[in-house]
């Protein structure tokens, strides 16, 4: 058990968290959630002792190990892979360090001898025996090869780093395990990998993630950070999101009896507790909601942006064709070969591939902005196209740094100042927001600029590369319902499960041989995919 008391965070005249108490229990599995900026990721720190509070203080239960995700992902450069991954139990590491060095050592006294007997029985007790194995094991489930176990970790590329850093933090068996945001990176046969052993995990898991199916699979709570107050409700994501909706429009009809609004929740929650069956957590979350006070929930303060793709005009019937299309990269090494397929009125393809690079690379020939090395795309005449690139620096570079209403007026058939300022303000900017200069604006700020700027297009076909890339739930969660009811064709790249699995109808997977082509749903995609390996 971990526990929380009386904690308070405060950075000059803002207060992050106050008059915080929590208690975390073993089994269970707590998704922190908040706003951009509502410091979700500064409570995880704050739980592992990196930050101190104000006020208050964190105690874990005596004897329990805790292990953080590293976010240092060049932390561990001097070390090999499979020492990076054992390192993640300190103390086994530690004694396996020091009874070696004593073994190796020629001159070693019968007392460092007696010494590294002690030691080696200890390293035994805490399964060092099998620490080699248990640490490659996880490696290789979780996709670094056998031949990578033993290089140094500066030798592997981003999302490899990612996953060794994540096996780190399993490994071992802590009793606390914090997570911040652990599916960054990961391939969706990972992430469902991932799922189903925190599903599984017996220990304590508290876990920041803006992954919606993620936190859906493996919470049995989530932990909100709203109202400068951090507060756990039972039940995943999209309960506690709809249940927050739904309180928000009893909220709006006053007239409406205490009575009739608890009925309602009520049957709410038997509801949702019968079609909880996806998750391993199922059983369990059902038996706590059937316990859940209801007075103990109340509506979000967070806001939802305004996001609605109208096309300006219906597609016809030839809407792309791909013929043979191939690319390789700067280094010679193949991309994508031999890409071919032809795209029918309202088909929705979610984008697969091995590297991302190579989905940004044929994305961006689509969208007109790279050259294939040999193939051809057509779209039919009528089609008019609208690309979210994965990088956007591009469009807020130093030398065009404007005002946010200049910046998106340029984009803009309609120049008057109440349209641009009311369309800024649907998503998000309001105030004296909208004299902000583009240069300064966040991650997820620039996104949305760059939705606006789709918006206004007007297309009837979308290109998108890893679109909820830096935005928050709220925006994701908005985002996804414009991209199911956008009535035009789209193409779409996602590391988001549930973006991927609700929006797309037609899943393409593009390698280096050539291009499989599959009119199931993600998920059935998953696990034909896995049912090979």
């Amino acid at each position: 058990m971990i526990t929380v008391s009386n904690l308070l965070l405060q950075y000059g005249k803002r207060i992050l968290f106050d008059e915080v108490n929590l208690k975390f229990t073993e089994g269970n599995c707590y998704g922190v959630i908040g706003a951009n900026g509502a410091g979700k990721s500064t409570f995880l720190k704050i739980l592992s002792g990196e930050i101190q509070p104000n006020q208050g203080h964190v105690s874990i239960e005596p004897g329990k190990r805790m292990a953080v995700l590293q976010q240092d992902h060049q932390a561990f450069d001097d070390h090999q892979v499979l020492d990076t991954v054992i390192m993640g139990h300190k103390k086994m590491y530690d004694i396996m360090i020091e009874k070696d060095a004593i073994y190796m050592n020629p001159d070693a006294t019968d007392a460092e001898g007696l010494h590294a007997a002690e030691l080696e029985n200890e390293y035994g007790e805490m399964g060092g025996w099998t620490a080699q194995s248990d640490a490659a094991e996880l490696l290789s489930v979780m996709g670094i090869t056998e031949d990578l176990h033993y290089q140094q970790m500066v030798d592997l590329n981003g999302p490899q780093k990612v996953k060794v850093l994540l096996a780190q933090a399993l490994f071992g068996d802590p009793d606390i395990l914090l997570l911040d945001e652990p599916t960054n990176d990961l391939d969706a046969v990972a992430v469902e990998w991932l799922s189903d052993f925190l599903a599984d995990f017996k220990n304590t898991v508290i876990v920041v993630s803006h992954d919606r199916y993620f936190l859906d699979m493996v919470c049995t709570h989530v932990t909100d950070i709203d109202y400068s107050s951090i507060r756990t409700f039972t039940g995943n994501y999209t309960f506690w999101y709809e249940t927050s909706q739904l309180m928000s429009r009893q909220l709006t009809n006053q007239n409406k009896k205490k009575e009739v609004r608890r009925a309602e929740l009520m049957q709410f929650i038997q509801r949702f507790s019968a079609n909880a069956s996806k998750s391993k957590q199922a059983t369990s979350r059902k038996k706590a909601l059937e316990k859940l006070n209801i007075e103990e929930i109340r509506p979000s303060t967070r806001k939802y942006p305004f996001i609605n793709f109208k096309p300006e005009r219906e597609p016809g019937d030839q809407i792309l064709k791909v013929i043979n299309l191939s690319k390789t990269d700067a280094s010679g090494q193949v991309l994508f070969s031999n890409v071919s397929f032809t795209m029918n009125k309202g088909d929705k393809i979610g984008l697969i591939a091995p590297e991302s690079t190579a989905i940004t690379s044929f994305l961006n020939i689509l969208a007109g902005i790279e050259k294939a090395d040999s193939g051809t795309i057509e779209f039919g005449q009528t089609i008019t196209t609208a690309y979210l690139p994965i990088d956007n620096a591009e469009f807020f570079r130093d030398d065009n740094d404007l005002e946010l209403m200049d910046w998106l007026r340029q984009f803009s058939e309609e120049k008057e100042e109440q349209f641009i300022r009311g369309f800024l303000g649907r998503m998000l900017f309001g105030g004296e927001e909208v004299y902000k200069k583009s240069s300064v604006l966040s991650g997820g700020e620039k996104v949305r600029c760059m939705l606006s700027r789709m918006m206004l297009a007007s297309p009837n076909f979308l290109i998108l590369d890893d679109p909820t890339s830096h935005l928050d739930l709220e925006s994701i969660t908005k985002f996804n319902d414009a991209l199911t009811e956008f009535p035009g064709n789209l193409i779409l790249s996602s590391h988001d499960h549930q973006m991927m699995e609700s929006v797309s109808n037609r899943i393409i997977e593009i390698t280096p041989e050539g291009t499989s082509d599959s009119l199931v749903s993600f998920e059935e995609f998953l696990k034909r995919k896995k049912a090979l390996v």
